[in-house]
């Protein structure tokens, strides 16, 4: 006769084995109205020569993730840590997903002070002037996108989303994801990236295998004034 513990464990593999995968690309593209706006040599004069371009195609990190609860998944932990690092006065990693309840370390590894800070609406905070060995946390509480500075030197900056659930993925290099051990049953599945406007698809996940969901992601079909 099985024992109560072995039921529960036997429907939380059965729980686990109905399970679909995500997967799919993530690229951007310039507005079209814009793409030849810089072959009218302007570029190269001495005025904006040096002013960044962004070149749409080489954009990467791009970030994947359902935009809802889940109630029908196993139960699953919010206590991680996660680690962006200070050093050469940039953030790394310059983009990263969490999930609500993750603590998120600050290590200084430059020989000057830094003091990060955020004024984000869902989760602000400042941790004030400090540097190595001393290590600085945060616990993100509150889904929602999180942008963070140094208040000393005005180029260092870097961007969290802190997502409700662990069903996300990041791009890097790739432009591709994977998100796997998704429960089956209908989402809302959203593409994000920093400096564009997210795109959402609907999509049914299915109890075993994959479903692919490609996006382009741009700066389109916005009103004009």
């Amino acid at each position: 006769m099985r024992t109560l513990l072995q039921i529960f464990a036997l429907a939380s593999i059965a729980v686990t084995l109905r399970a679909g995968t995500i997967l799919g690309s993530v690229h951007a593209e310039a507005n079209p109205e814009l793409s030849d706006s810089g072959k009218s040599g302007k570029y190269d004069s001495r005025k904006f020569k040096f002013v960044e371009k962004i070149d749409y195609s080489e954009l990467k990190d791009f970030i994947v993730f359902i935009d809802q609860p889940v109630t029908n998944a196993p139960s699953f932990s919010t206590n991680t840590v996660q680690i962006i690092t200070q050093r050469d006065a940039v953030f790394r990693p310059g983009v990263l997903p969490v999930m609500v309840g993750t603590t998120v370390e600050w290590p200084n590894k430059d020989d000057i002070f830094h003091n990060v800070f955020s004024m984000s609406e869902s989760n602000p905070f400042d941790l004030g002037l400090y540097k190595d060995p001393e290590v600085k946390k945060v616990q993100f509480q509150n889904p929602g996108r999180v942008d963070v500075f140094c208040s000393i030197h005005s180029q260092m900056n870097c961007v969290l989303l802190v997502l409700q659930n662990p069903f996300f993925a990041s791009t890097g290099k790739s432009r591709r994801y994977r998100i796997e051990n998704v429960p089956p049953g209908t989402y809302k599945l959203k593409a994000w990236h920093h400096r564009l406007p997210a795109q959402m698809k609907e999509i049914v996940v299915p109890a075993s295998g994959e479903v692919r969901v490609d996006f382009t992601l741009g700066v389109k079909g916005l009103p004009k004034y």
